[in-house]
């Protein structure tokens, strides 16, 4: 039998159900969460180190820093109402050489810019007062960053979609959707099920989604996979909080770095590997489905140009556990290769266009009577609360046009 909602909403990572939350508290709107694996944050949201961005490293006035300055005040103050354990604990970042210091600057400029407090410059000889172990030649001390644990986050997302009346459905797969007199037809592996509209955030899969809902993505997802170390229990004094390197502005990655996460574990990491499969956790993961997509996706081919280099020496870091410690060792001089082992990994579903550009900031795409999250990574758990928001906002103009 056919049933009927407001919304259905695509994926229950951090981004899906934050959304379908905004849409049940303050749109009031019957909403569906249909998500194609048995738990809740099974991909992204649920493979990464907890950590919540201040809002330092975007572009003043993009999507990312709007919504990840608004979402970490919204997330800070949501942890607190439902008593989820967090930690606001700061974050150094390390200019190892000279020649990062132009960098660090023009981070601090941006993070100015985007309105973070108790943003301040670290002189050399002041880097060990914050962190004892580290090395550096100029510092940027972030007050506002912090750690959590994104799976408890989504969980209570969930709590409050069911409370005002929403419903989530897990094991659904979504195989396409069709518009009708009424709104749209959309079929799943339980059946079918009538929506005035959808929201697409399925994360690794959303390129796929928006094809098989009728609608253009305009860009192609490819995965890369983190790869962590973990400080061995023996070894944890070595971090206190979170270190972080200066990043290669060229790339929309923030390199390996230091993290005590909210359970006190340390992690190290992560690489960016290309990953031959889209849930490709392990290194020796494949999916000939996969690959022959990325292969016959032209801006793939032109990314794979421009940045093999890069990509070369990550396979050969994610290979050699000697190589990843060296780069460790740039910001924590002491660190030993008996001091870390392999821990887990993520997967990042990095939008890449047709000219073989990764795609920076958020991208959102309208379909028919729908709205596709095509790239959403880093910060969005910490902004989930905002993005919800504004997909929200965005949906009921859709649907009330």
């Amino acid at each position: 039998m056919t049933s009927t909602v407001d919304v259905v909403v695509i994926g229950g990572g951090i981004v899906g159900t934050a959304t379908a939350m905004a849409l049940t508290e303050r749109y009031r709107r019957s909403v569906v969460i249909l998500e194609a694996e048995r738990t809740l944050a099974a991909h992204q949201s649920g493979h990464n180190s907890g950590v919540i961005h201040a809002g330092l490293y975007y572009q003043p006035g993009s999507e990312k820093a709007r919504t990840c300055v608004d979402g970490r005040t919204a997330l800070y103050r949501f942890c607190d109402e439902m008593g989820i354990a967090h930690r606001r604990c700061g974050k150094l970042i390390v200019a190892t050489t000279d020649a990062e210091v132009a960098a660090l600057h023009n981070l601090e400029q941006r993070g100015r810019a985007n309105g973070l407090v108790g943003l301040r410059r670290v002189a050399r000889d002041e880097i060990r007062d914050i962190e004892p172990a580290v090395s550096g030649v100029a510092g940027l001390w972030v007050e506002e960053t912090g750690v959590v644990d994104f799976r408890a986050v989504t969980e209570a997302y969930a709590s409050r979609i069911r409370d005002g009346g929403g419903a989530i459905r897990t094991g659904v797969k979504v195989i396409g959707a069709v518009p009708d007199a009424r709104g749209l037809v959309i079929e799943t592996t339980r059946g079918e099920l009538r929506a005035l509209a959808l929201i697409n955030c399925a994360g690794l899969h959303a390129d796929r989604v928006a094809r098989a809902c009728r609608t253009d993505p305009e860009v192609t997802i490819v995965p890369f996979r983190g790869e962590y170390y973990e400080v061995v229990s023996e070894r944890r004094s070595l971090v206190r909080n979170l270190i972080y390197p200066v990043p290669d502005p060229a790339l929309p990655f923030l390199g390996a770095h230091f993290t005590r996460t909210i359970d006190d574990r340390v992690e190290a990491g992560p690489s960016a590997v290309l990953a031959f499969e889209r849930e490709g956790y392990d290194r020796t993961s494949f999916s000939l489905r996969d690959t022959v997509d990325l292969l016959r996706f032209p801006g793939f081919r032109r990314m794979a140009l421009r940045y093999w280099r890069t990509g070369v020496a990550e396979i050969a870091r994610s290979v050699s556990k000697e190589l990843f410690v060296r780069t460790l060792r740039r910001l924590i001089p002491e660190l030993r290769r008996t001091d870390i082992r392999r821990a887990g990994s993520g997967v990042r579903a990095q939008a890449v266009d047709r000219l073989g550009n990764l795609l920076d900031d958020f991208y959102i795409v309208r379909g028919n009577r729908s709205l596709h999250v095509l790239n959403a990574p880093s910060p969005a758990a910490t902004a989930s609360i905002a993005i919800g928001r504004t997909l929200a906002a965005q949906l009921d103009e859709l649907v009330t046009a």
